[in-house]
């Protein structure tokens, strides 16, 4: 369970379309004066060295947020996801990535709160040593999963839970529903934004419909589907596809915002086979 390193995919695909949705979303509830607490429930390192031996082994980034960073006449929100990658590199050459944590940070207000939670003892030791010190910043070497009932509802009843585990055991799966469940129970106004890999496997197709009919019963607004279709399976069946990210209470303003990066993203991460998809509920 411990042995995954986010280090490997930083600035991947997956990344941009994660990070694409959290800029989206943290944008939108930082129009109201009011303050919010996000919650991520598998943190990470916060930060990752594009030129470590780990990001290096794969060069993931180099199909992801490389063909992005030097890129003119983006649409709006990818512009602005692009610009908080150059603002995490001082605005010079792509040579770091930020995690969900410290895009997080580059976006909060002196009203707002993160609560950050990791297991894995060398990505946690670096995640505090980076963000520890930060105002209205917690991190904990805590399971995210079981953390979430400690930190719903937050005072100013706003919030945004981001849940993004690595799906390498297949409970990953039942327990990130569960945790949705229990986040909309708990706080029905919630925005939850669950990242989920585009795979072969039973569980990993299951899932979305899952969340949506968990999101159809307990979601106040709805929900929203974003998905990134970036290759084809290996002669085996085998490999990540793609991923999506879903969204439970999407803000009003995110199908708009997404909406021209999606098929932006399909060509220029799909190696000529991209494919995007972007639905919501009815009452979204």
């Amino acid at each position: 369970m411990l042995a995954y390193r986010h280090a490997f995919h930083a600035g991947n695909h997956a990344d941009v379309l994660k990070h694409l949705v959290l800029v989206s979303v943290l944008r939108h509830m930082a129009q109201k004066e009011k303050g919010f607490r996000v919650v991520d429930t598998h943190a990470g390192a916060g930060g990752y060295s594009l030129e470590s031996r780990y990001a290096r082994q794969k060069a993931e980034y180099a199909a992801g947020i490389e063909r992005l960073y030097d890129a003119a006449d983006l649409p709006p929100a990818l512009a602005d996801y692009v610009a908080q990658v150059r603002a995490f590199n001082g605005d010079g050459a792509l040579k770091q990535y930020p995690g969900s944590p410290a895009i997080a940070l580059q976006l909060l207000r002196p009203q707002d709160q993160l609560r950050l939670f990791e297991l894995h003892p060398t990505d946690h030791r670096i995640l505090a040593s980076f963000m520890a010190d930060a105002p209205n910043v917690q991190v904990a070497m805590k399971d995210g999963f079981e953390s979430l009932k400690s930190q719903l509802p937050p005072t100013t009843r706003r919030g945004v839970v981001l849940i993004d585990p690595p799906y390498e055991i297949k409970t990953d799966y039942t327990r990130t529903l569960a945790a949705l469940r229990e986040a909309l129970e708990r706080f029905a106004d919630a925005v939850v934004i669950i990242w989920l890999p585009q795979l072969q496997l039973l569980e990993s197709r299951q899932l979305p419909q899952r969340l949506k009919a968990t999101a159809d019963k307990h979601a106040k607004k709805g929900w929203l589907n974003a998905r990134l279709t970036v290759a084809s399976a290996d002669a085996r069946g085998f490999g990540m596809l793609g991923s999506s990210v879903f969204v439970a209470n999407p803000p009003h303003t995110l199908h708009e915002a997404l909406a021209p990066c999606l098929p932006l993203l399909a060509r220029t991460l799909g190696e000529g086979q991209g494919q995007h998809a972007l639905e919501k509920s009815t009452h979204a």
